[in-house]
């Protein structure tokens, strides 16, 4: 937006008219001339920085992704590494949970078969006490049984 140059009605009285718009005309001339030197010089520099911003984005850009390889292969590392010691870990836990079972397994096995001894010779020893009560009332039942049938016996003979 160009600014007209316009100069005060004393130069334009002393030099005359012409010479006054000649005068305007030069130094709107230069005006623009500076203006548009400005403007390409502004340019420039522009796309300068813009060219170096480019470069430096383009420079971050690459630091930054070596960096992430970098980062992703070292955790990658740490995160073999933890696996392997995890299933190292677990192997472990495995193996020391099979003995437990198996230990545990044959307490309760042992414990059962001394139950199971316990309760046999409980068993051996109730038949035997109800074999002793059996004979102790099935004894005198008989006795009575056969003196009955003795009498009735000596009770029909006499006859």
């Amino acid at each position: 937006m160009p600014v007209t140059a316009k100069l005060s009605k004393r130069f334009y009285d002393t030099f005359g008219e012409q010479i006054a718009n000649e005068l305007v005309d030069w130094f709107n001339k230069v005006d623009e001339t500076y203006r548009t030197d400005l403007r390409e010089l502004n340019e420039l520099n522009f796309a300068r920085f813009d060219a170096k911003l480019e470069q430096r984005f383009a420079e971050f850009d690459a630091k930054w992704g070596t960096r992430w390889t970098e980062l992703d292969a070292k955790w990658g590392g740490r995160w073999t590494e933890l696996d392997a010691k995890l299933e190292q870990r677990i192997a472990e836990l495995r193996a020391e949970l099979r003995t437990e079972t198996a230990a545990l397994r044959k307490d309760i096995e042992s414990a059962f078969a001394r139950a199971e001894a316990r309760v046999e010779q409980r068993l051996a020893q109730v038949k035997s006490d109800l074999v002793k009560w059996m004979f102790a009332f099935w004894a005198p039942t008989a006795l009575a049984t056969v003196g009955t049938a003795l009498a009735v016996v000596s009770l029909l003979l006499r006859r």
